[in-house]
Parts: structure tokens; sequence; C-alpha cells
């Protein structure tokens, strides 16, 4: 019995590095594929409608779920699209490492939307790392020339914006607590595959003129890659407890600062690292709290 544990939690660990390689590694094939002349907001939307297909039949099964809590899968779906197209488009305009570090002030806003949205209690170590998560942020953002701790550019924004809108999805998603995760990622896929269309409605962008490969690479990229790191993190997330899948997720990190720096010229300045250390100490203290409150709550339970 023993045994099987062990093996159990080491393919859950496998899966969750696995996954977070994946999303550390997303932004370089993105790239090729926009030097290729498919835009990151084509790619999302090829990548998601690709992944979609697989999971209509999932749709159909539980349309009478669907519709009886349409509204709130609609705020989830519009909250992923947002999150995904933002945080692909921002990886093609600015500095991986830095699109990614504010990305992870997430946790941030997911503590805060959750006190707002879901009522649920601020703890103190929290509010520690909300203002360590604050502090992070400034020293990222602050810009001598302008004295003012502001986003320098439209990746900046995009990134700040997708991490925003994930911690929408996190909080929405918690609150669908009763339905299940096969119909909450397959509403976040077409969510997707919705607001690329919007985006590129509102952009009046045509189809692109690009080779046979481009598409099938962007094809294949939803199947071998969304499909597969989306698989591999619910059963990592399913067979731990949260903060420790959390804390392996951080893992993506450390990937695409290697590949950013082996496969770009792109360099992080000392006070963007300094910056970006106090955001990851406090997306790691976020998610040891938001563990022990959990913890809490079962024994009083």
């Amino acid at each position: 019995m023993n045994n099987s544990n062990s093996n159990h939690n080491r393919l859950a660990i496998t899966c969750l590095l696995f996954s977070a390689s994946m999303w550390g590694l997303i932004w370089y094939p993105i790239r090729l594929l926009e030097d290729a002349g498919l835009s990151a907001v084509w790619s999302s939307l090829v990548m998601y409608f690709a992944a979609g297909l697989l999971v209509i039949p999932v749709l159909w099964r539980e349309y009478h779920l669907i519709t009886k809590h349409f509204s709130d899968l609609l705020i989830l779906a519009i909250a992923a699209g947002i999150t995904n197209v933002t945080f692909l488009v921002a990886l093609t305009e600015g500095e991986v490492m830095r699109v990614m570090l504010l990305f992870y002030l997430s946790p941030l806003w997911t503590v805060l939307l959750g006190r707002w949205w879901l009522k649920e209690k601020l703890s103190f170590a929290a509010i520690i790392m909300l203002l360590i998560a604050m502090s992070g942020s400034m020293v990222m953002l602050w810009n001598k020339e302008m004295g003012w701790p502001w986003p320098h550019s439209l990746a900046d924004w995009l990134a700040l914006t997708a991490g925003f809108a994930f911690s929408i999805n996190n909080v929405q998603a918690r609150k669908l607590g009763s339905v299940s995760m096969k119909v909450k990622t397959s509403i976040i896929w077409w969510g997707v595959v919705l607001t690329s269309l919007i985006v590129l409605w509102g952009q009046h962008s045509p189809i692109p003129d690009v080779s046979l490969s481009a598409w099938l690479g962007a094809w294949a990229l939803g199947w071998l890659g969304i499909v597969a790191m989306t698989v591999a993190v619910l059963y990592g997330v399913a067979s731990m407890p949260v903060y420790r899948s959390s804390v392996i997720m951080l893992f993506e990190l450390i990937v695409a600062a290697i590949a950013a720096w082996a496969l770009t010229n792109e360099a992080m300045s000392i006070q963007e690292w300094l910056g970006g250390g106090l955001i990851l100490i406090a997306a790691y203290g976020v998610a040891r709290a938001e563990n022990n409150t959990e913890t809490l709550r079962v024994k009083n339970l």
C-alpha cells in the first residue's frame, strides 16, 4: 500500500512539474508562430479551438448543469479568456520573466477578491503576504524617470490584466465548487475561443496568409500542449494539498528564466529581480496561508 501511495505521489509531482515546464516554455513556440505570421491571438484561437473540440461531448452531456449555472460559468469563461489571451500577447510583446512575475501577482488579487466576493476571512498571514506582494510590484514597476511605480509598457499592462483576470477565474471556479472540473475546464477552453474571436473582430484582423505548417503547429500546440498541460495539472492538483501543488507550480518561473536566458537576449535588472523575488515570496506565503486556513476549516467541520 505504501509503495502504491509513493508511486502515486511521484506521478502527481511529475505531472505538475511537466505542466509547470510547459507553461514556462509556451512563450517560445508562440513567438515562433508570430514570426511565421500567426499572431498570439490567432494562435490562441487555433490552439483552444483544437482543444475545445475534444470536450464537446462533455458539454453535451452536462447541458442541464450548464444552463443551471449559466451566468456563473459565463463569468468564468470570460475571465479565463481574458487571462489566456492577454497573457500570451504579453509574452510576445514584453520580456518573458517580467511578464511572468507581474502575472504572479494573481494570488494577491485572488485573496482580495475572495474576501470581497466570497466573504472569506482575511488572515493576518495573508495580510502580511499582500503587503510583501505590493512592495514587490512597486519595486518592479518603479521608474526613476517617472518617479512612480506604474506599468511601463503594453506588456506590463497586459501581464497585470492577465493576473487579475486569473484571480477572477480562480475565485469563480471556487464559487462553482459543485460543478465538476471537466465542465469548468471545457468552459474555460471555449471561453478563450470566444475571447479570441471578439478581439480579432475588434481588430478587424483578416485571416493570416501563412503556411499550412504554421496552422498545423498551432493546432498541435493545442492538442499536445494545452490538453496535455491541463490533464497533467488537474491530476496533480487533485492528488495533493493545494499548498504543495501551488509551490511546485512555481517551477514554471525557473523554467521560464532558464529558457529566456538560453533562447533570447533578455536580461532582468537587479531591481526587477528584487521585486520579482518579493512577489514570489508572497505567492508562496499566500499558498501556505490558504492551506492552513483550509486545514482549520476541515478540522472544524
